[in-house]
C-alpha cells in the first residue's frame, strides 16, 4: 500500500504541477507540431522550399512571440483574481485582454507584410526564395489575428486550471494542419502545388477554425459561467494593468525568440542546405523548450493563484515543485537527443548535405537544452509574482547582448573565426559561422539563468517579509 500524501508534501504539490502540466504541454507540442510538420514536408519538397520556410517562420515566431508575451499578462492577473475568489473580475480581465489581442494584431500584421526589412539581415536571397517567403508571410497575416485571440482562451483556461480544453482543440488541429498542407504543398485533390506558400495557407485556415472552436467550448463548458465572459467596454485602467505587465513580459518573449530568428537570418548567408540544418536544429529546441515551457505556465499559475490568496508557503512550495520537474525532465530530454540523433534526422529530412550540417549542430543540443530549461522556468515563476521588468533587462543582456550580438561580432562580424579551435572539439564539421552563434547562445542561456535564479530569490525574501509585516 501506498502511503498517503499529506497537503503540503513535497509530492503534493509535485503531483498537482504535473497535473496541470501536461495539459499545456501536450497543446504546446500540438503548436511545435505545426512547425514540425512545415519543416519536415517543406525538406521533402525542395531545399529552396525549406530555406523559404526557415526564413518565413523566424520572422513570423518574432512577431507572434512578442505580442503573445503581451497577451499573457492575463495568466498572472487571472490567476491572482481566481486565487482571491474575483470571478466577476476574472471575466472582465480576459475582455479587457481580448481587446488587447485586436489591437495588438494591426501591429503584427503591419510587421509581416513588409519581408525586405527582415531579409536585408540574410544577404542575398535566390528570388525563388524571396517570392516564396513574401506570399507566405501573407498567409500568416491573415492567420495572426485568430492566433492572438485564441491565446486569451488559451491564457483564461491556464490561469484558472482548466487547460484541458485547449489542449484537445489543439490536438485536433495538428490532424487539420496535415491534411491542408498535403493538399496545398504537393497539391492534391486539385489543389496548386504551392509548396511552402501552401504551409502559410493551411496555418491560416486551421488557426481561424481553431478561435471558433474555443469560442464555441467558451460559452458550452458550464465552468465558465461563473466568470460571465462578454466583450466589455475597452477600459483604459484595466489596459493600463495588461500593459505593464505584458510589456516587459512580450519584451523578455521577444529577447528570447530574437535570438533565434535573428540568427536564422545571418545563418542564410552561409547558403541554403547551412540554412536548412540550422532550421532542423532550431526546431528541435523549439520542440524541447515546450516541456520546461508548460511546466513553467503551470508553475505560475498555481503560484499565482497562492499568491492571490495571501499563502506564502504554498507560493513557494509550488515554485519549488516546478524546478524540481524541470530539471529533471531537462536530463531526461538531453539524453534522448544524445541516443536517438540519427533516427531524428531522417524524420526531417532525406537530403544528406542538409542532415550532416544538422547533426553537427546537434552535438551541443543537449547541453543547450539544460541551460534553456533552467532559465526558462525561472522567468515564469517571476512572472507570477508579476516581477517582468527586471528580467526583461537580465535576459536582454544575457541573450542579446552576449548571445546574439556576441555571437555576430565572432561568427560574422570582425572576429569572425575566432572560436574555430572550440568548435572544432565540441562540433567537428560544424559550418564555423552558424556553430559559433549556437555556441554563443548556449553561454547566454547559462547566464541567464543564473541570474534570473538569483533575482527569483530576491523577490520571495522581498513577498515573505510582506506577508510577515
Amino acid at each position: 500500500m501506498t502511503a498517503p500524501v499529506s497537503q503540503g508534501s513535497s509530492l503534493h504539490y509535485i503531483k498537482q504541477t504535473l497535473n496541470n502540466a501536461w495539459p499545456v504541454l501536450i497543446s504546446a507540442w500540438a503548436g511545435v507540431a505545426f512547425g514540425v510538420i512545415d519543416t519536415a514536408m517543406a525538406g521533402h519538397a525542395s531545399a529552396a522550399d525549406l530555406q523559404a520556410m526557415s526564413l518565413s517562420v523566424s520572422i513570423y515566431i518574432t512577431v507572434f512571440i512578442g505580442l503573445m508575451g503581451v497577451v499573457h499578462a492575463l495568466i498572472p492577473i487571472i490567476g491572482q483574481h481566481f486565487g482571491a475568489q474575483r470571478n466577476e473580475e476574472v471575466g472582465q480581465a480576459w475582455a479587457q485582454g481580448v481587446w488587447m489581442a485586436l489591437g495588438l494584431s494591426t501591429v503584427g500584421v503591419a510587421a509581416l507584410l513588409f519581408p525586405n526589412a527582415w531579409l536585408a539581415y540574410s544577404g542575398d536571397i535566390e528570388p525563388l526564395v524571396f517570392t516564396r517567403v513574401t506570399w507566405y508571410l501573407r498567409a500568416l497575416a491573415v492567420a495572426l489575428p485568430a492566433s492572438l485571440l485564441f491565446r486569451t482562451i488559451y491564457s483564461l483556461g491556464t490561469a484558472v486550471s482548466q487547460p484541458r480544453m485547449v489542449m484537445n482543440i489543439n490536438v485536433v488541429s495538428v490532424g487539420f494542419k496535415a491534411l491542408f498542407n498535403w493538399i496545398f504543398i504537393f497539391g492534391k485533390l486539385g489543389a496548386p502545388a504551392l509548396g511552402a506558400v501552401g504551409a502559410g495557407l493551411s496555418t491560416a485556415i486551421v488557426c481561424w477554425m481553431t478561435l471558433a472552436a474555443g469560442l464555441w467550448m467558451l460559452r458550452r463548458d458550464k465552468f465558465y459561467t461563473r466568470f460571465r465572459l462578454k466583450l466589455y467596454r475597452p477600459r483604459w485602467k484595466s489596459q493600463k494593468e495588461l500593459l505593464r505587465l505584458g510589456l516587459p513580459m512580450g519584451g523578455s518573449y521577444l529577447v528570447e525568440v530574437c535570438a533565434f530568428s535573428f540568427m536564422a537570418l545571418l545563418v542564410a548567408r552561409e547558403g541554403m542546405y547551412v540554412t536548412g540544418g540550422h532550421q532542423i536544429m532550431a526546431n528541435l529546441v523549439a520542440l524541447c523548450y515546450m516541456m520546461p515551457m508548460a511546466v513553467g505556465i503551470a508553475s505560475a499559475s498555481l503560484t499565482a493563484q497562492a499568491i492571490g490568496a495571501k499563502d506564502a508557503v504554498r507560493a513557494r512550495k509550488m515554485a519549488s515543485a516546478g524546478l524540481t520537474i524541470v530539471f529533471t525532465g531537462a536530463v531526461i530530454t538531453a539524453t534522448l537527443l544524445i541516443i536517438g540523433k540519427s533516427a531524428i534526422l531522417a524524420v526531417y529530412t532525406n537530403d544528406l548535405k542538409v542532415a550532416a550540417i544538422a547533426a553537427s549542430l546537434m552535438q551541443i543540443i543537449p547541453y543547450f537544452h539544460l541551460c534553456d530549461a533552467m532559465q526558462c522556468i525561472n522567468s515564469y515563476l517571476l512572472r507570477a509574482y508579476k516581477v517582468a521588468v527586471v528580467p526583461l533587462l537580465l535576459q536582454a543582456v544575457a541573450l542579446t547582448g552576449i548571445g546574439l550580438i556576441g555571437g555576430w561580432w565572432l561568427g560574422f562580424g570582425p572576429d569572425a573565426g575566432l572560436l574555430q579551435p572550440v568548435i572544432d572539439r565540441l562540433m567537428p564539421g560544424a559550418p564555423v559561422g552558424a556553430a559559433t552563434l549556437w555556441l554563443m547562445s548556449l553561454i547566454g542561456l547559462g547566464l541567464s539563468a543564473i541570474l534570473l535564479r538569483g533575482w527569483y530569490w530576491r523577490v520571495v525574501r522581498q513577498y515573505r517579509r510582506r506577508m510577515a509585516c
